[in-house]
């Protein structure tokens, strides 16, 4: 299975809206290698209160990749501002005239901390979209900016640096001593504003595995 290898650069703190943006990012996907219904991907992986990283309490992270190779998710909860769409299309060297709306970057974990990954609604499809489950999916390529811009991108997004790693067995060794449970995804978790509920509402989701 294709594996998250971003290639882009974020060069610059968010606050000063200084960027040197790249999306070209996630290899075409190959063929799937899932491993049954055991494969995490597309549900919720929920820290639970024994969490003992704190780089990770209290987060909700929407698992896009899982099989024996490892596993790739991104925190869905923690926002960190607003940024002008426009300025990652000069970055970019894409035609930014008349566009006026900004887009939310969140914090999506500590692997490659400036690259952008965008979760999207899977109505919209170019170059590179992976379907990941249930309408969502992830696109890296920068002809999505430019959807966006013109109105004709997905109907909701999720702009994220960097995602959250794992390692083969190294998560199934951390669900065993009892740092994550999963939970059932849904649209409204992954992409809406409530990030403050988010956690909460996932673990009323959780399932449990006997």
């Amino acid at each position: 299975m294709a594996r998250i290898r971003n290639k882009g650069r974020l060069g610059a703190a968010l606050v000063c809206a200084v960027l040197a943006l790249g999306l070209r990012g996630v290899a075409p996907a190959g063929p799937e290698e899932p491993r049954a219904s055991a494969s995490l991907a597309g549900q919720l992986l929920v820290a639970t209160p024994e969490m003992p990283d704190p780089r990770f309490a209290r987060t909700v992270i929407y698992m896009i990749q899982h099989d024996a190779s490892g596993a790739e998710g991104v925190v869905v909860n923690r926002p960190l501002g607003d940024i002008p769409l426009a300025t990652l299309l000069k970055q970019m060297r894409m035609d930014s005239a008349g566009v006026t709306a900004t887009v939310q970057l969140h914090a999506g974990g500590p692997v490659n901390p400036l690259g952008v990954l965008i979760l999207h609604t899977a109505e919209y499809t170019g170059e590179g979209t992976r379907v990941i489950k249930n309408g969502i999916a992830l696109t890296q390529e920068p002809a999505i900016l430019a959807a966006i811009a013109r109105g004709k991108g997905p109907r909701r997004t999720f702009f994220a640096l960097g995602y959250a790693g794992w390692g083969p067995g190294q998560l199934e060794a951390e669900m065993k001593a009892g740092g994550w449970v999963r939970a059932v995804a849904d649209e409204a978790i992954v992409f809406d504003g409530d990030y403050e509920h988010k956690w909460d509402r996932a673990m009323d989701r959780r399932r449990i595995d006997l």
